[in-house]
């Protein structure tokens, strides 16, 4: 829960200012942080959209919360998204994987949106044309969680235990977990991690001695 909460609370509604009404796309939808993502922006009022890799995944998006999943094996997400908002785009965009998604993010992006950037899963070295940076006054922004200092986790903890703790004890969002491993078994979560296949978080339990 820290980890995914904390995350995507601090790149969604601090840093890329998420507000009711806007519209949201997360890519990696069906992973821990895109689930989480998918669930406090729609009870904060958002439209969401997202990008996942299966049909299966499509729909536990949308079961999520979602208001619409594209399969980026089957459709293209600057296409999609352009047919879902009437060619205006997306005011925000969480993104994890970079490489060739950095200009197609701009691309999909309002006027005014944002980018926020958590993860590489392609090169973080690319070209890119930022004329659009300009013509559509964005911001583009990234951070990293765990270098920050214990003031800084601290406040996010507090908003976190303001703002969404409460909809966590009313079960309005929950941590999605696929499957739990024996700490013994950790090569085998990594496996199926590897694989793409899960749907939310992979948990290792450390059992009692």
């Amino acid at each position: 829960m820290p980890e995914n909460f904390f995350t995507v609370w601090t790149n969604v509604f601090q840093r890329g200012k998420l507000t009711k009404a806007e519209s949201f796309l997360v890519h990696g939808g069906s992973s821990g942080i895109g689930l989480t993502a998918i669930q406090l922006a729609r009870a904060f009022g958002a439209k969401v959209f997202c990008t996942v890799g299966s049909e299966e995944k499509v729909k536990a998006c949308i079961k999520a919360g979602a208001t619409y999943a594209i399969n980026y094996k089957t459709h293209d997400f600057v296409e999609e998204i352009a047919k879902l908002t009437q060619n205006v785009g997306v005011n925000l965009i969480l993104d994890m994987v970079g490489g060739s998604y950095i200009q197609r993010n701009l691309k999909s992006l309002a006027i005014d949106g944002r980018l926020v950037q958590i993860a590489f899963l392609q090169p973080s070295k690319v070209e890119v044309d930022l004329m659009q940076l300009m013509t559509k006054r964005l911001s583009y922004s990234g951070s990293t969680l765990r270098p920050r200092s214990r003031e800084d986790k601290a406040q996010i903890a507090r908003e976190l235990v303001e703002h969404v703790w409460p909809l966590l004890s009313s079960k309005s969002i929950v941590p999605v977990i696929y499957k739990v491993f024996d700490l013994k078994e950790a090569s085998l979560a990594h496996s199926l991690m590897e694989s793409s296949e899960h749907i939310g978080k992979i948990m290792l339990q450390v059992s009692a001695a």
